[in-house]
């Protein structure tokens, strides 16, 4: 059965193609109007002619008029057959008759076409004896005395037919094609534009109860405590009266909270899926329009929707858009402050024995209003974290289902690799390694593929229009072996996996890759010490080499300060505040950001202290790479000549050189 959606979408191109089809008819009606109406003028072979006024009062004079005709607006004058035209003509006097030809309003490029075409026409009507004449109606009160003394029939004809047909080819019909106009045409598009014609619809999209989204829990890996916490719910919409028996109430609703990509819109999809209820999404920002009140209309729609489908699922994403916290600087009539009111109303005043359930995911919890929180609207908060070790290893094995993998790839080892990557990297990166096996003229994947779109993601593709001058790569090589070195030359580093000096497109001219050998979820103070040490090895081995400084150590130097500022800040691992914390983290699920809680004063001595910590790791750097130069030149020159090393072959050269520190 196809999904609701999908029909209305495939009726929309069939209306479109009946209101056009109007619309062409309309427009050739009416050019047809006016090229009749032209050449019903151009072939007009009547006898009237118009003629001035005072030549009307010269026939009647001249007692040749048998009758005169007052239409609306005109005076219609019959001459008298038994009269010479001679006469009539005599009156009229050709040479200096004022005789007003009418005429023809048309298009500058139509009159001379139908003049030329109607030419003949005009000339044998030219040549006509005419007998009947019209003038135009001028005030004169003694007419009515001066037809009758000369026993001249006078009758009054409103001509109301062409009355009619001017009033209606004037005014009804442009006005009625104008109409129809924007009722086919500008009404659809002000529906779309959110304008009077349907701002107040909600713009939910409605799966099919059979199918529903076609996402189950099976489709969403590396999230067992979020399915766990959901799943609840689930059986509530199953089983409704194993909860009522002992009188439990269904859950309103969930707020699922966490950084981008972690599959909260997927988790929510599955969740009605696994229901087997429709399911009615949206966005928070698609309840916000220009016009004041459209918002809170559309909560009520979206609820209303909701009622007569149940049961049901509502998914409304990035909730903070329309759930941000209400403060003294909104006024009451704020569009903002209006649909979440409404929305508060709504969630408060709907039955939940009838199977509605409100999902909401955010990646800003922080922001949220109180009221929005509170038990009895979101009785649940479901944290959907970055995925762990075995959580990558569960997701890159869905995805790996999807594509064809050579029999040594190793999951595990991935997983390792990408450790801090979301569910929407990992498939990025899965999509990029098939991608890359198909260019390589593969018709599996391997290891390297998956290997190499690790790299894509992390640092960008290969650059390989930027070429490095000698001494540059040279630079770059020890740079690059000088942190590979502090790296393998203490014990709370992670193992190398390569060394590469080929320029990335995200800007670096050079890296090494680092891979745990098991997750690890807290980091001791040593361990970040030597972090930063590593960090520090670069810039101390152009120093010691070249002895000069590049601007190659920036990234390093600013990943270097950011860990020792959160160390004294943060962790408390300073000597001078020890346990004191001197910033919170704001938009955890986001960029992380720090924001300051002391004063300017503590601010002087806290930068102190993070210098003192970078001062430290630097020296410590130089001691290592001091006591192991020989090691250093030969593993550069190696890496200067071959571009790309691997954690195997660096040790393998190290192991000849190293020595105890």
């Amino acid at each position: 059965m196809i999904p609701n959606k999908d029909k209305n979408n495939n009726d929309k191109p069939d209306n479109n193609k009946k209101r056009f089809r109007i619309i062409n008819w309309l427009i050739l009606l009416l050019v047809f109007s006016m090229i009749t109406g032209v050449i019903r003028t151009y072939l007009s072979v009547s006898d009237s002619q118009q003629i001035s006024y005072n030549r009307f009062i010269s026939m009647v004079e001249a007692d040749i008029v048998e009758r005169v005709e007052q239409q609306e607006d005109r005076f219609v004058i019959r001459i008298k057959e038994d009269i010479d035209y001679e006469i009539v003509n005599s009156i009229l006097n050709p040479e200096a008759q004022e005789v007003i030809e009418e005429e023809v309003e048309t298009l500058p490029i139509i009159n001379p076409i139908f003049d030329r075409l109607f030419a003949p026409a005009r000339e044998a009507q030219s040549q006509r004896e005419v007998r009947v004449f019209y003038t135009g109606i001028v005030y004169h009160p003694e007419l009515t005395t001066f037809l009758l003394e000369r026993d001249i029939d006078f009758y009054f004809n409103p001509n109301t037919s062409n009355a009619f047909m001017t009033f209606f080819f004037s005014w009804v019909l442009p006005l009625g094609f104008f109409y129809l106009l924007i009722a086919l045409v500008m009404r659809p598009l002000i529906k779309r534009m959110g304008g009077m014609g349907g701002m107040g619809k909600s713009s939910a999209k409605l799966y099919n109860m059979e199918k529903n989204t076609g996402k189950t829990f099976d489709d969403v890996a590396g999230q067992e405590e979020s399915k766990e916490s959901l799943k609840e719910i689930i059986d509530f919409l199953h089983n409704p009266e194993k909860y009522t028996k002992i009188g439990a109430k269904q859950p309103k609703g969930a707020l699922l909270v966490g950084p981008p990509g972690t599959g909260k819109t997927l988790l929510a999809k599955a969740v009605a899926g696994e229901a087997n209820v429709s399911f009615l999404s949206i966005s928070g920002s698609e309840f916000e329009e220009m016009y004041v009140g459209v918002g809170a209309s559309r909560v009520r729609d979206l609820f209303k929707q909701a009622k007569q489908i149940a049961p049901c699922i509502i998914f409304i994403d990035e909730i903070d858009a329309v759930g941000k916290s209400r403060d003294a600087q909104l006024t009451g009539r704020s569009e903002t402050e209006q649909t979440l009111n409404q929305l508060l109303a709504e969630m408060d005043g709907f039955d939940t024995s009838k199977g509605i359930i409100i999902l909401a995911a955010t990646n800003r919890p922080e922001v949220l209003d109180k009221a929005l929180l509170r038990p009895g609207r979101f009785d649940r908060r479901v944290i959907v974290e970055k995925p762990d070790l075995p959580g990558r290893i569960a997701i890159l094995e869905v995805y790996a289902k999807k594509i064809k993998l050579d029999g040594e790839v190793n999951i595990r080892q991935i997983a390792l690799a990408t450790s801090g990557a979301v569910g929407a990297d990992l498939e990025n990166m899965v999509n990029e390694a098939a991608l890359r096996a198909v260019r390589m003229g593969r018709d599996s994947v391997k290891q390297e593929d998956l290997m190499e779109a690790v790299e894509v993601v992390v640092a960008g593709k290969e650059k390989k229009d930027r070429i490095l001058s000698e001494k540059e790569k040279k630079l770059v090589a020890y740079h690059e072996v000088g942190h590979a070195l502090a790296a393998a030359l203490q014990k709370n580093s992670q193992p190398v996996q390569k060394i590469t000096i080929v320029p990335r497109t995200m800007g670096s001219l050079g890296y090494v890759m680092t891979m745990p050998e098991d997750e690890k979820f807290l980091l001791t103070k040593a361990e970040l010490l030597d972090t930063i040490t590593v960090k520090m090895a670069g810039r101390v081995a152009e120093k010691l080499v070249f002895d000069t400084e590049s601007t190659g150590a920036s990234n390093d130097i600013e990943a270097a300060t950011k860990m020792a500022r959160s160390m004294v800040t943060v962790y408390g691992m300073s000597e001078e505040f020890g346990m004191m914390g001197l910033e919170s983290v704001e938009g955890r699920y986001l960029d992380g950001r720090a924001v300051s809680m002391v004063s300017s004063v503590t601010e002087a001595k806290r930068d102190e202290e993070v210098k003192k910590i970078l001062d430290i790791c630097y020296q410590k750097a130089v001691i290592l790479l001091e006591s192991n130069m020989e090691a250093l030149h030969n593993i550069s020159d190696f890496l200067f000549e071959k571009e790309n090393i691997t954690g195997e072959e660096f040790m393998e050269i190290l192991k000849n050189y190293r020595t105890e520190n």
